[in-house]
């Protein structure tokens, strides 16, 4: 079991409150935790609940051949398992020193202190013998676990109930439950363990500690007895020299524990017993708070409905009609449509990168909406069905026509070719701008696409 240790500041903050007497959860020295005990639907099953720490205790039998050196008893048998349900400190798949600790305490509390007649477990003497098992699952770890373990322990055992068996000669009949009514166990009497933590070398006594003060405890005496203030057996750990009278202190103490913690038994399993003869609710189901099932909850009022259909009528009629509005379309740029106000559509537009480019370096764009590429294209500069598409730039550019390449040349010529459509998509307008074709005859351009094309 590997714990997480304290902090300085933890620790001397709960020595601290131990000396001041005063504890995490409000009890005083003295104080037993809050015990709580539910049955489950079979016998000999129950869950007990001592504050936090949880531990369910199921008991079992079989017939098995009893041992040689006792042919005429029966056998009882203790189990009492630490998961890492119960606290992440506990080591699954080997027992720690406390879980061997636990287990031997428990045996000699129950089984040595001879609180059930295991002679009374005897089938066939020498042959057949009830084997009783008792196991114990701790589901939540807040300290005190022996106390709360055997309280399971023997609640469970008076629970529990084994089948009758009949002898006839060497046969030995089993019965099932709604053959004959099962069988209790006898038991003499009902041994419970009380833990006492001391603090500073036994200055300071504490009942029922908690997981907290457990580990700021310099030693705990556990002792178990019956409500006669028989002690069955007692254990003390840590390594602290008590003295005669704070032994006998806790004897007293615990004597008055037990008596209390028996009566709540009692009361218990009677009330048990009387809900299942009824035929009520029992086992877990009865543990379940009710009214619960949801965080809220509306209280019922009582609703008129006779004159539903008039009040709807007057409502109706008082109302005023909706509104037809009917939703128009808006066209924000050729191609797009809107219905309804909302954000103005902007698919339009161009990008602004797309304008910078648009604007910068000196190159124009050639506009063509709406024309065929397979129909007549008239150019009066430069040729019919020659050009199909002119963009003019720093660069020389190469298009390819009907007829054959053209090759333009570098020049400081600003051209824009506009290319519409009209009715009749034959006709092109062109318009052409320039300083220096204005003042140079139209023929020269046309010489040096001689010269470049011969150069070629």
């Amino acid at each position: 079991m590997k714990e997480t240790p304290l902090s300085n500041c933890e620790r001397r903050f709960l020595l601290r409150a131990i000396e001041e007497k005063k504890r995490l959860d409000g009890r005083q020295t003295y104080d037993y935790r809050n015990i709580r005990i539910s049955f489950g639907t079979d016998y000999g099953c129950c869950i007990v609940e001592l504050g936090k720490t949880r531990v369910l205790g199921q008991v079992s039998c079989e017939l098995v051949s009893p041992k040689l050196n006792r042919a005429t008893e029966g056998i009882l048998f203790f189990n009492l398992e630490l998961s890492q349900m119960a606290a992440p400190a506990f080591e699954p798949g080997r027992q720690s020193d406390l879980l061997v600790k636990l287990n031997r305490l428990m045996e000699r509390c129950l089984r040595n202190s001879k609180c059930i007649d295991t002679e009374s477990l005897c089938v066939v003497a020498g042959e057949k013998v009830w084997q009783i098992r008792v196991d114990l699952h701790l589901l939540n770890h807040d300290g005190n676990i022996i106390d709360a373990a055997s309280i399971a322990a023997i609640v469970a055992l008076c629970h529990f109930r084994r089948p009758d068996v009949s002898v006839q000669g060497d046969e030995v009949t089993l019965y099932t439950p709604e053959e004959r009514d099962p069988v209790p166990l006898s038991i003499h009497h009902m041994p419970i363990c009380v833990s006492f933590a001391f603090f500073q070398q036994g200055t300071y006594l504490l009942v029922d500690p908690n997981e907290r003060e457990e580990r700021v405890m310099d030693g705990l005496l556990v002792i178990a007895m019956n409500k006669h203030r028989e002690i069955c057996t007692i254990q003390s750990s840590g390594g602290i020299m008590l003295l005669k009278d704070q032994v006998l202190r806790c004897s007293k103490i615990a004597g008055v524990k037990v008596a209390e913690i028996t009566e709540l038994i009692l009361k218990a399993l009677e009330n048990d017993q009387k809900v299942r003869k009824e035929g009520g609710k029992f086992g877990f189901a009865e543990s379940i708070a009710n009214q619960r099932i949801t965080a809220f909850k509306m209280e019922k009022a009582p609703i008129d409905t006779s004159d539903v259909e008039e009040k709807a009528e007057e409502i109706i009629a008082e109302a005023e009609p909706p509104s037809e509005v009917v939703s128009t379309p808006v066209l924000w740029t050729p191609g797009t449509a809107q219905i309804g106000e909302g954000v103005e559509n902007s698919w339009g537009d161009l990008e602004d990168s797309e304008k910078e480019d648009d604007e910068g370096g000196g190159d124009q764009a050639i506009i063509l909406d709406g024309i065929k590429m397979d129909t007549g294209v008239e150019v009066s500069d430069i040729g019919s069905q020659e050009l199909g598409f002119h963009h003019v730039g720093q660069t020389g550019l190469e298009f390819l026509t009907s007829d054959a390449p053209i090759i333009l040349s570098d020049s400081e010529e600003e051209e824009m070719i506009i290319l519409e459509p009209d009715k009749n998509p034959k006709k092109i307008r062109t318009q052409t701008t320039s300083a220096k074709q204005e003042k140079a005859p139209s023929k020269k351009p046309v010489k040096r696409r001689k010269k470049k094309r011969a150069a070629n």
